[in-house]
């Protein structure tokens, strides 16, 4: 199952904007010093728009904490999403689990996982992973998202 992190302040609004480092397949590292922090701060970044939804987003945002003791995975998911429900992530056909949602932002909810070695090793391996997000108890939207690249920009990752 996913654990669920505190939110370490807004830095997820800020990578989501730095500048792109390298591009690996699918996903690109960017870099951004965040306000107030000593020193750069990089993620493995994707997004992603629903298949059937052109103006439906997701980011995904992978990085490593400041202390280099967390792996973390911040979802970006958008407005108006059921918060209750949290967000399903699928790996190729094997269901991951959910994770709560922590925080809204006017960009989009957040849920944010703490990655453990299991986790990093599916995304590795996997081809796709379906995030889903709920709109209604019934109603899920999937965002199937290419791993190709996950596991060399993952590698890269300062």
């Amino acid at each position: 199952m996913l654990a669920l992190a505190a939110l370490s302040g807004s830095a997820g609004n800020a990578l989501a904007q730095g500048a792109v480092r390298s591009v690996h397949q699918e996903w690109q590292i960017r870099c951004d010093t965040p306000p107030g922090s000593q020193g750069e701060q990089c993620a493995l970044i994707q997004s992603v728009t629903a298949e059937d939804r052109a103006n439906v987003g997701l980011t995904v945002i992978v990085l490593k904490t400041a202390d280099q003791k967390s792996r973390l995975m911040r979802v970006v998911a958008p407005l108006g999403v059921l918060l209750p429900s949290g967000l399903g992530l699928k790996i190729d056909q094997t269901d991951v689990g959910r994770a709560g949602f922590v925080r809204c932002l006017p960009n989009g909810c957040i849920a944010e996982v703490i990655m453990d070695d299991t986790l990093i090793k599916q995304l590795r391996t996997g081809q796709t992973a379906t995030f889903i997000i709920f709109q209604t108890p019934e109603e899920g939207i999937g965002f199937p998202m290419s791993l190709k690249g996950f596991g060399e920009g993952y590698d890269k990752l300062p």
